[in-house]
């Protein structure tokens, strides 16, 4: 086996940080963990959650989910039923996140899609970078038949202005 180069993935002390910045980063990266886990509890479980936070900073920050309401009212008296209105309003907040969500999950597709195109992108460019005859010895078969064809719409949109142009050339001369 290789000698590894690095430490990888170790475990890190649990200890108060003592650099400022260092604790607020850690911190905002945490709290985001927190919320994804929370909001994952809600949709994949289909329950209840509050979290009030105190940054280091003195901040508050909190997440409720359906509503800080009905949440405080579920710890208060866990046997309690939500009235009708608190019903629809429930409702709605889960029909809101569920519709969130799927905008999220588009976003990430669309996302992955973007990331797949700057490859390519920069693989054209990489070759421009290279001799167009360096680069067409490594294409494979369905590469070399996609570049045949832009070839050929080059050579007959080529054909086509220098028609056009001998054409108004011709014309302007009588």
């Amino acid at each position: 086996m290789e000698n590894k180069k690095s430490k990888g993935r170790r475990k890190i002390p649990m200890k108060k940080i003592e650099k400022q910045n260092d604790l607020y980063a850690s911190f905002s990266k945490r709290r985001k963990g927190l919320y994804k886990k929370a909001s994952e509890l809600v949709t994949e479980c289909d329950i209840d959650i509050g979290m009030i936070i105190f940054s280091p900073t003195g901040k508050p920050m909190s997440f409720f989910h359906p509503t800080l309401d009905a949440v405080v009212s579920r710890f208060q008296n866990p046997d309690i039923q939500l009235s009708a209105s608190a019903h629809l309003v429930t409702a709605h907040t889960r029909e809101r996140v569920n519709q969130l969500s799927s905008r999220l999950e588009e976003l990430d597709t669309i996302e992955d899609i973007a990331i797949a195109q700057n490859k390519s992108y920069d693989e054209v460019i990489k070759t421009r970078l290279r001799g167009w005859w360096e680069s067409v010895e490594q294409l494979n078969a369905d590469e070399v038949t996609e570049f045949e064809t832009w070839l050929k719409n080059a050579i007959f949109y080529m054909h086509n202005r220098l028609n056009q142009l001998e054409s108004g050339a011709s014309s302007s001369g009588m």
